[in-house]
């Protein structure tokens, strides 16, 4: 079949819809049909079904885990790059100075990028910290990438990406990266030893206890509808540590989940608590 057999009704795309919400918490509007089509036709070929009405029917009644997973992946959309929203690595490079100066040497660093995709994102956060900090390498220092794509991850994992990916970086940042002369670049295996990828569905139990001095989950909130965005928001102030940062998306705001959290630059928060209060509790 050719991907302009199977034509999506308005039933069709609202079970996709209702679907992909309650599984991963993604809005899909209406104007994401053609997305839709797009990158579900294949697995609908793949699967010998008729159409999409039969696909959902496949899912919900003797689909595997793995069929959903195919589901989610199909349907989640993946853009970043290295240093992208570069103010941000700013601002952690002088909260992260401003902790080595302020902790005992060893202590525990932790940070989280929620939604990583491919891995630039929590790459560009070792890579740039170890760059400025050398003696993080004695610190108790791993970052946390998490996805619901499965597929980005085995990409991210493997910390190889082409050339391209780093060709608009400045020297001094382009040198932080192995190449190997084949058209790609490496990640530094000092890099790649402080971050650890796992699967995560943000609107399901987390199985990580925190607390994190940062978390960047940037350009991801805007897939949720706004209840979804307040309780992910909120979860997250739960999460970080006394007056840990959360770092999100130029286009993003908290909403009704931004009561635990003071405004501190451009899409930058601060945990309102402080860790005198959090001691005396």
């Amino acid at each position: 079949m050719e991907q302009g057999e199977f034509s999506l009704s308005e039933r069709e795309f609202s079970r996709i819809k209702t679907r992909v919400y309650k599984v991963a918490g993604i809005s899909l509007s209406d104007a994401k049909r053609t997305l839709v089509v797009s990158r579900l036709s294949k697995i609908v070929r793949a699967l010998g079904l008729p159409g999409f009405d039969a696909y959902v029917d496949y899912l919900e009644q003797g689909g595997s885990a793995g069929d959903g997973q195919d589901f989610i992946n199909a349907l989640t959309t993946n853009l970043t790059r290295f240093y992208r929203e570069d103010h941000h690595f700013e601002h952690l490079r002088t909260y992260v100075r401003e902790l080595i100066a302020n902790r005992p040497r060893g202590s525990r660093l932790r940070i989280w990028s929620a939604g990583c995709s491919t891995g630039q994102e929590p790459y560009t956060i070792g890579a740039d910290l170890l760059d400025a900090f050398p003696e993080l390498k004695r610190w108790d220092f791993r970052i946390l990438g998490t996805d619901i794509d499965t597929a980005v991850l085995a990409k991210a994992a493997r910390g190889i990406y082409p050339e391209s990916e780093v060709s608009g970086l400045t020297p001094a940042r382009a040198r932080l990266f192995e190449r190997r002369g084949d058209g790609s670049v490496h990640m530094p295996q000092a890099v790649r030893d402080l971050v650890a990828f796992k699967p995560l569905n943000l609107i399901e139990p987390w199985p990580m206890k925190g607390p994190f001095d940062a978390i960047f989950c940037r350009n991801v909130a805007i897939y949720f509808d706004k209840p979804t965005q307040g309780q992910v928001f909120g979860r997250f102030g739960q999460i970080l540590a006394p007056e840990g940062f959360l770092y999100i998306g130029h286009s993003e705001n908290l909403g009704s989940g931004g009561e635990g959290f003071r405004l501190v630059g451009k899409t930058i928060y601060q945990s309102k608590r402080s860790a005198s209060r959090r001691e005396a509790a």
